[in-house]
């Protein structure tokens, strides 16, 4: 992926933590907001971003609202302080599933920076990301990023997502406030370089909206 993406190791956070016994023990329920006010109200204040979480085609609990400037999105207690995955109630059976969300752990770290929106792979996979500011604006297609462990990525812009026209791409044309949405999997890539063609077809994923603002 670009190098002009990436940050040297130097500015990354705190290094993860080597035992699942250090590190934060909160957890807080998602959705400071409903889904109907998330839709309704895109340009309220109060937050920079909602994160949705997903297995397959089936989204689990409710959309998480974020004000802070910085978010960990994890699996297990205690592995980070804010949007914890396992916490949430799945009924999903697929060996697969269960078998990437063992693998999520620490996960990543959205961050709200000067310069745009960074996510940090604090897990011990890679993960993978697609974002209308990652590439040329005159593509058809949106790349699939992908990021190993300990390496981050600016996965969004705002200044280039204003200039962003509507992306000829199938999956962003289904999401609201398109180009302000960033798709982000754990573990499985998707696109044209993989099995997987759309990212409902990845066994645990995540949608970010940031704010259109």
């Amino acid at each position: 992926y670009p190098m002009d993406f990436l940050k040297p190791t130097a500015d990354c956070p705190d290094s993860v933590p080597s035992s699942t016994e250090t590190g934060g023990t909160n957890c807080l329920a998602p959705g400071g907001l409903s889904d109907s006010q998330v839709l309704q109200e895109p340009g309220d204040r109060s937050h920079w971003c909602v994160v949705a979480y997903w297995e397959e085609k089936t989204r689990v609990g409710r959309l998480y609202s974020v004000q802070e400037p910085s978010l960990d999105i994890f699996y297990d207690l205690p592995q980070g302080n804010g949007f914890c995955l396992g916490q949430l109630n799945s009924d999903n059976k697929s060996q697969l599933v269960q078998k990437v969300r063992s693998k999520i752990g620490y996960g990543i770290q959205l961050t709200k920076e000067v310069d745009g929106v960074w996510v940090y792979n604090r897990s011990s996979y890679p993960i993978f990301i697609k974002s209308a500011t990652l590439d040329n604006p005159d593509s058809r297609t949106l790349l699939v990023h992908k990021v190993f462990p300990g390496f981050s990525i600016k996965a969004f812009d705002y200044e280039k997502a204003y200039t962003l026209q509507r992306p000829n791409d199938h999956e962003f044309t289904q999401q609201p406030w398109t180009g302000f949405t960033v798709q982000i999997s754990f573990v499985k890539g998707w696109g044209q370089c993989y099995t997987r063609q759309f990212i409902s077809s990845c066994p645990c994923w995540l949608e970010v909206i940031f704010n259109n603002r």
